[in-house]
């Protein structure tokens, strides 16, 4: 494993950076879930003290990313289908309130490079390479939202947005939800050049909805197998 860390390259406190990257490391996966994090092992790779790594792991157990067990350390906590539910939800009701300002905003050019998108993530997807498909599907999503220009808005998103690409991931690589979901990114595109507020506003809404399903799916189907 190799933690990007480069202290002496950035303003912020250290244990703000440490806490970005392992906050990355932990939701893309690269830091298991159930793995023990042991502080003289951690500190050592991100070439920091432990009073800063402590601080960041602090940070980590309040957004629920670790947890400390006793007897056994700080531990990383895996996704459950309540995070599924509770983190779709936020980004839900935060999606439909730019869809408006979307269809207001809109110019020719918007349309191009959203389509330019569209026609590189037909080509992965008819490739199989879900793993260059799964962040240019989310990139889709914030060169869309982004066209509201609600920043105060589009700020709380990407808040949301790394674990959504998580379970992002774990959705597109079902091929019947992959090809639906391509389809229905293309027709959110023509529902925005028509300006088709209702319209759009449906689709989104339901789009939103299928890839929850299809984590919570993949989700089970994960703990059915360690169960087996």
């Amino acid at each position: 494993m190799s933690l990007t860390f480069q202290p002496m390259m950035e303003s912020r406190p250290i244990r703000e950076i440490a806490y970005e990257v392992l906050k990355k490391a932990i939701i893309t996966g690269e830091i298991p879930a159930g793995e023990r994090i042991v502080e003289t092992d951690y500190a050592d790779r991100l070439h920091i003290s432990r009073t800063p790594l402590r601080e960041a792991l602090r940070k980590l157990e309040r957004d629920g990313l670790v947890e400390y067990v006793m007897r056994r350390g700080v531990i990383v906590h895996s996704f459950t289908a309540e995070d599924v539910e509770q983190i779709y939800t936020i980004r839900n009701c935060l999606e439909m309130l730019t869809l408006p300002d979307i269809i207001a905003n809109a110019t020719p050019e918007d349309i191009a490079a959203l389509r330019e998108m569209l026609v590189r993530m037909d080509e992965l997807d008819k490739k199989n390479d879900v793993e260059a498909l799964s962040p240019l599907a989310r990139d889709f999503h914030s060169r869309l939202t982004s066209i509201s220009g609600k920043n105060r808005i589009l700020r709380v998103i990407e808040g949301q947005d790394e674990y959504i690409r998580r379970f992002s991931a774990m959705a597109i690589k079902q091929e019947d939800r992959r090809s639906d979901a391509n389809a229905e990114h293309h027709k959110l595109v023509d529902l925005v050049e028509q300006k088709d507020l209702p319209a759009f506003e449906k689709l989104m809404k339901h789009h939103i909805e299928r890839s929850k399903e299809c984590c919570l799916a993949a989700l089970a189907a994960k703990k059915q197998n360690r169960d087996i």
